[in-house]
């Protein structure tokens, strides 16, 4: 990417967003990120990315309430006056939570809060942002392998992501007049404290996933955000309308 670039990243203050900023910032991109409730791990990854030498705000957001979404673009109005910008150039729609399940258990109220954080949200915040995201700019959507491998007990978080990927690819065909390319990442198992840990802190799952993975263990987070951030970068500004796992090759 080019240096001066803005990018915003929901879900920003941990794990796979954290690292993405945090790549951004590696490679002189600054970055609004958002957080749902945890203001102070939000600050430490706005230092540090200040650290790096960029600029760096956080804003609180939770995106399973569309409600919220018009004020949140003021506010981020707000943030790219103070940078005397008035777009911005990357959508990372990175925030998410774990929902388990089987079919058999899964009530309309866990479905309906999957929907509203994985696919309803992102959708949504999207549209409201569309005015501030630059023509040429980038949006990348995240899913999850779990489209591909199929794992009894993820059947509502993986179908919102698959729903996700087709959105990706329909955001792609509607947004080339401007020249924005729409990409999907799906990432593997990773070690972060998503789905209460269970791959970072079970060793046994940990190891499971290292034999299912042809590359030979689990991914961690920075797998994932300097991924993102090459993506993002001139080098592949022809990629456009993918769905691209980072996997290290798992269940393959």
């Amino acid at each position: 990417m080019a240096n001066g670039s803005i990018a915003l990243v929901t879900g920003g203050s941990r794990g796979l967003g954290r690292s993405t900023v945090e790549a951004l910032a590696q490679r002189g991109g600054s970055s609004i990120l958002t957080f749902n409730t945890n203001s102070a791990a939000a600050d430490e990854v706005v230092a540090r990315a200040q650290q790096a030498g960029v600029r760096a705000a956080a804003l609180q957001l939770d995106t399973g309430d569309t409600s919220a979404f018009p004020g949140f673009a003021d506010r981020v109005r707000e943030v790219l006056r103070e940078w005397n910008a008035d777009r911005f150039d990357f959508l990372v729609n990175m925030a998410g939570t774990s929902h388990s399940g089987t079919f058999g258990t899964i009530t309309e109220e866990d479905f309906d809060a999957a929907y509203r954080v994985h696919l309803k949200g992102p959708f949504f915040l999207t549209q409201t942002l569309l005015p501030l995201i630059a023509d040429g700019g980038r949006i990348v959507n995240i899913s999850s392998g779990l489209t591909r491998i199929i794992n009894p007990g993820r059947i509502t978080y993986a179908s919102m992501k698959g729903a996700v990927e087709v959105m990706t690819r329909y955001m792609a065909k509607e947004l080339g007049p401007r020249r924005i390319a729409v990409n999907t990442v799906a990432p593997g198992a990773i070690q972060t404290d998503f789905s209460g840990g269970v791959v970072r802190d079970n060793p046994e799952v940990a190891r499971h996933i290292a034999e299912l993975t042809a590359l030979g263990r689990p991914g961690v987070p920075e797998d994932i955000g300097p991924m993102i951030a090459s993506l993002l970068s001139p080098d592949n500004r022809w990629v456009n309308a993918q769905r691209i796992e980072v996997s290290g090759g798992q269940s393959i």
